[in-house]
Parts: structure tokens; C-alpha cells; sequence
């Protein structure tokens, strides 16, 4: 689990993260488990501290950089307006 301070945003649960290391994305990740103190959440809010577990990825080194992002899929549609 790592150790971590949201800078800015909020990081949820089902978000994915990107880990930055000397400023190249290694890759990206499902988050397995979000907690603040011992306690599950759903959501961390900025300036908050807290701990990830990525899912796949254990080589969480001092200095890194995680980047939590939201894929939303949006359903097409035909604008019949012209």
C-alpha cells in the first residue's frame, strides 16, 4: 500500500491510476483498495491523505507520482437536428 496525499481533485475507488516515475508514465492501473486511516473508502478528497493499493503493481517507490483518472463512456447519438 502506498502512502499518499491527494494534491489536487479527488481520487475514487473506481478510478484507475497512471504512475509517473522521473516523469514517464510506467503504465496504468486498477486502484484495489482505497483507505484512510484502516478504514475502506470510497472517495479522498484534496489535501487528504491516504493509502492506495494498485492492482498489478507493487513497485511503489518514494517520489512517484500517482495520477488517478475516470473513463466515462458516453452513448452515441444521431442529432437530428440538421
Amino acid at each position: 500500500i502506498a502512502g499518499c496525499r491527494v494534491l489536487n481533485g479527488t481520487i475514487n475507488r473506481n478510478d484507475r491510476v497512471h504512475v509517473i516515475r522521473d516523469q514517464k508514465i510506467l503504465n496504468q492501473y486498477p486502484i484495489a483498495s482505497l483507505k484512510r486511516e484502516k478504514d475502506d473508502v470510497k472517495e479522498v478528497r484534496e489535501g487528504m491523505e491516504c493509502g492506495i493499493l494498485l492492482s498489478g503493481f507493487n513497485d511503489i517507490k518514494e517520489g512517484d507520482l500517482l495520477e488517478a483518472f475516470r473513463i466515462n463512456e458516453v452513448k452515441r447519438t444521431l442529432d437530428s437536428s440538421s
